[in-house]
């Protein structure tokens, strides 16, 4: 049985993963470029592949389609926005996703962006490092209106982990009810807030979810963080507001086109990450499990 892994960074830090492959006896191919395919790219590297272990390369229905043999696909990350579903339910393709392992990863991360915007950690880092010795003055998290878009594990996590620093959170979701906080309309929170995080899925009616007007809507003076999808955010329209002054600053780690080299690059506010958010060595080692394990599963194969 052939089984293509194609995330770039598969096992990197436990063979686990790969030995429970090897032991059903799984043949398995490896993705050599260490970033993410080009939809030419898998199809040429998953032909004849009867499974997928995949990262964000394209699986649209063009691409299932010349991958005939493809039985299952195993996403492992959260986000299927790369996946056709429709078009993999069609041909007869089980597909699962691993939305446990990068919860506890990711909403650390983001609090963590959320102190470093505060106290304009990375900031100063760069500063120091440039010869400039420059104490700048921060803010507390403490008090700060915080507003979570999108209220499923990863964003329950964060407000959870943000309960000790005395916050105010609100959230804006349409499909969640949590009585324990304050729900809100999107606009809405975009007004309220001091910081916004996007905690949301992505889908072709809502892409860009902040767009320039909604940007333009957020509080003078507010923080933004991304640790959810790229696309989400209008870039451009982000810059400017950064540049101008009515955002304070935004901590990115997904974006539109990745590898980003943007204009964003050039601002003094930013933090910019390179699609980290999972890249805890515990929560990784333990979606590359789930991963494997659900394509097998889906294969009808016994570890």
């Amino acid at each position: 049985m052939r089984v293509c892994v194609s995330t770039s960074s598969f096992a990197t830090y436990s063979r686990e993963p790969f030995e429970l492959l090897e032991r059903a006896g799984c043949e398995i191919i490896v993705n050599p470029k260490g970033r993410a395919l080009s939809a030419e790219e898998i199809v040429n590297l998953a032909e004849d592949c009867d499974g997928l272990l995949a990262g964000t390369e394209p699986l649209s229905a063009e691409v299932l389609a010349r991958l005939p043999n493809l039985r299952a696909i195993a996403r492992c990350g959260v986000g299927m926005d790369n996946v056709d579903l429709a078009a993999a339910e069609a041909r007869g393709i089980s597909v699962t996703s691993t939305p446990y392992g990068p919860t506890r990863a990711v909403a650390e991360l983001t609090v963590g962006l959320m102190l470093d915007l505060m106290r304009e950690v990375t900031r100063m880092d760069r500063e120091l490092r440039g010869g400039t010795w420059k104490k700048r003055m921060g803010f507390l998290l403490e008090g700060k209106r915080v507003g979570l878009v999108g209220f499923g594990r990863i964003g329950r996590a964060v407000a959870e982990l943000l309960k000790p620093f005395g916050v105010q959170i609100a959230y804006a979701d349409p499909n969640t009810r949590d009585e324990a906080y304050l729900r809100v309309e999107l606009d809405e929170l975009l007004a309220w807030a001091d910081i916004v995080s996007l905690h949301c899925a992505m889908s072709a009616k809502s892409c860009p979810l902040l767009d320039a007007e909604r940007l333009r809507h957020m509080k003078p003076g507010a923080w933004l963080v991304n640790a959810c999808r790229g696309g989400l955010v209008d870039e451009e329209a982000l810059y400017e507001l950064l540049a101008s002054g009515h955002l304070a600053g935004a901590a990115l780690d997904c974006y539109v086109k990745e590898p980003y080299a943007g204009p964003l690059t050039g601002l003094p506010n930013v933090i910019l990450l390179p699609h980290v958010g999972s890249y805890a060595r515990e929560g990784r080692t333990r979606m590359e499990l789930d991963a494997a394990e659900n394509l097998l599963a889906s294969l009808g194969v016994r570890a």
